[in-house]
């Protein structure tokens, strides 16, 4: 079991960052995120999630045109933006990614279910991307503010990958947070069965 003060910097005093301080995320930080977020758990160990990590004028450029007005200030100056995505054609690695059984014909000829895994356990990885993030001390901004052809087009027009959700990185200046939103309670949330 992981203790409290790992708990709060994970979850319960996390907060999602609006307003960013100047200091950097480097590309090692994003090495190491990446490499605690890969291993968490997928189905079949698919991993079927891209990610790109956006740290240049020209690349904050490229995604401008498709941002909401409400998440453009607060994602142009996020020192990093990931695109969370993922590969419609996940199931071409699973030779190497699930070698004991043959995984590829679960999904190859069969789009809706390769659909339905590849936004499922890329939404899950997008997750993992949040809490290695918060692990090692950089603060997130998730949103869905953006106009997914646009991105599409702009980022993944050779690969064919899918956007699925943006996650600003950074060090959050707390004068940008907004008092903490309520949750569902357990009774609210929850059957026990």
């Amino acid at each position: 079991m992981i203790d409290h003060a790992t708990i709060d910097a994970l979850f319960t005093q996390a907060r999602t960052h609006n307003k960013w301080t100047d200091r950097p995320v480097s590309d090692a930080d994003l090495v190491a995120i990446y490499d605690i977020l890969k291993m968490g758990p997928t189905s079949a160990n698919a991993s079927p999630a891209r990610f790109v990590f956006i740290r240049t004028p020209e690349g904050r450029e490229k995604l401008r045109p498709a941002l909401s007005a409400g998440n453009l200030d607060k994602t142009m100056t996020a020192p990093v933006v990931a695109i969370v995505a993922h590969d419609p054609a996940f199931y071409d690695k699973l030779p190497m990614l699930f070698p004991h059984a043959d995984a590829r014909a679960w999904f190859a000829g069969n789009d809706a279910l390769a659909q339905e895994t590849a936004f499922r356990n890329g939404s899950l990885q997008g997750a993992y991307l949040m809490i290695a993030a918060r692990a090692m001390g950089v603060d997130c901004g998730a949103m869905s503010g953006f106009d997914k052809s646009k991105v599409d087009a702009a980022f993944f027009a050779q690969s064919g990958w899918k956007s699925n959700f943006l996650v600003n990185l950074g060090h959050g200046d707390a004068s940008g947070l907004f008092p903490r939103s309520p949750r569902l309670s357990f009774d609210e949330a929850c059957i026990l069965a």
